[in-house]
Formats: C-alpha cells, structure tokens, sequence
C-alpha cells in the first residue's frame, strides 16, 4: 500500500506507472473510510493481518488474487475521466479473459434489483463497471486523486480463500485455472494500450524505496492509521 501511495506522488510530478502484485499472506484490506471494527463481523477473516487502504470501498481478502496499481498524472489523456479509466481497467481485462475462452462482463445495475453497496466485503458489493462472471463479482478498482494525479488500484479474485469462503473466484466459476503470471502476461499488454502507456520494466530506486519505508511509519504500519477513520489529515 506504501508503494501505491508512492506512485501517486510520482504521478503528480509526472511519472506514470502500472504495477502488479500479490501479498506474501492473506491479507484484510479495508477502505479508507471503513471502520476497524466492522472487521469483527467477518469471521473467516479475523486472523489475517489488516491494512487500511488509501482508497475507499470495500474489505478485500488478498489471498487468491491478483493485485494491479495504476497511477497517471495530470494531463494523461485517461486521468481525469474516472468513469472512463475504470471502464479502460475492465474492459481490458475481460479481453485479457475472453483469450482464455472466459466470458465476463461489465457489471450494469439495471441488471440486478436491489443494491449491495454497503456489504462489508468488497466482492460482495456491485458497482457500474465491476467485472462479472457467472454472476459473481470477480474484479473491482477504486481510485484516489492528488494534485491532479490519480491511482487507481484493484483485484483480481482467482481462487476462493479460506479467509473468505462466501466469495468463488474464477476457477470455482468457471473450471479454469488462471495464475496471476498467466493474468499478467495476458493483461498488461492490453491494459498498456487501452491506457495509452509505453511500458519499461524498472525497480523502485533507492530514494523511492526509502520514502515508501517512511510511508509504513507514517500510516501502513501504524496503528492509528489502521484502526482509525480520522486519516485525510496526513500527506
């Protein structure tokens, strides 16, 4: 998550990026604006580590799936439109998909009667523009803003957790297995050129490495930040 804030920032001087990664333990990310407590009514998932999130949204079990992280700045043709870059994610991904013979959608609330909006988990929630695959939520993306810059980050649920049963991913849906290398390798060319982005592989530096470890201090790490709600005050 230190990472993801970092990006941002390198985002408002400029720089874009498009980052995919996995957690080293199932993992509970809450959204910025959930409180800690609510974390109490999901059983399966009190033993896991938690996280808050700089974004908002739902709890999301990062376990058996794939995480991606896209930060553009200011002036990049998809930065300011937010319906638009979260339809440019999804759309690309269910190409991605659709070449290893899945076919998921877009997500339409007049689809579905009745809302879930305010369901813990993050999978368990529908939005316009969320990825569906026989029925069920597999993908969904949320976005942050500063100076201009914007990161919008998500997940890719393939495979169900032990740390949260309720939710299949796609090899339950569908009787396809699809590692996140797989994934990778199938979606980042599609994303690159939806988004618009020549892409170089390239490590953080070592000045960027050192401010992503002062971000774990100041909020990744930090208790206050994580069991509390009252965070817009630090940057």
């Amino acid at each position: 998550m230190a990472v993801d804030e970092l990006l941002l920032e390198s985002a408002a001087e400029g720089r874009a990026s498009l980052r995919f990664y996995q957690w080293n333990e199932a993992t509970l990310s809450l959204g910025y604006f959930q409180q800690f407590d609510e974390r109490k009514q999901h059983a399966a998932s009190r033993c896991c580590a938690a996280v808050r999130r700089l974004t908002g949204g739902g709890a999301i079990v990062h376990d058996r799936e794939l995480t991606y992280s896209l930060a553009l700045p200011r002036g990049h043709a998809s930065a300011d439109d937010r319906d638009r870059l979260y339809s440019l994610a999804h759309r690309s991904l269910l190409a991605a998909l659709a070449e290893k013979g899945l076919r998921a959608e877009v997500f339409c609330p007049c689809a579905q009667s009745g809302r879930r909006e305010e369901e813990f988990l993050c999978f368990q929630r529908r939005t316009p523009g969320d990825v569906i695959l026989g029925g069920m939520k597999i993908a969904g993306s949320a976005q942050r803003r500063r100076r201009g810059a914007v990161l919008q980050h998500g997940s890719v649920l393939l495979a169900r957790s032990s740390a949260a049963p309720e939710l299949p991913g796609i090899v339950e849906l569908s009787g396809i297995e699809l590692s996140p290398l797989e994934l990778i390798e199938r979606w980042q060319p599609q994303l690159a050129e939806a988004i618009g982005l020549q892409c170089a592989d390239e490590p953080l530096s070592t000045e960027e490495r050192r401010r992503a470890e002062s971000l774990v201090g100041l909020r990744y790490g930090n208790r206050t930040w994580t069991e509390g709600r009252d965070n817009a005050g630090s940057t």
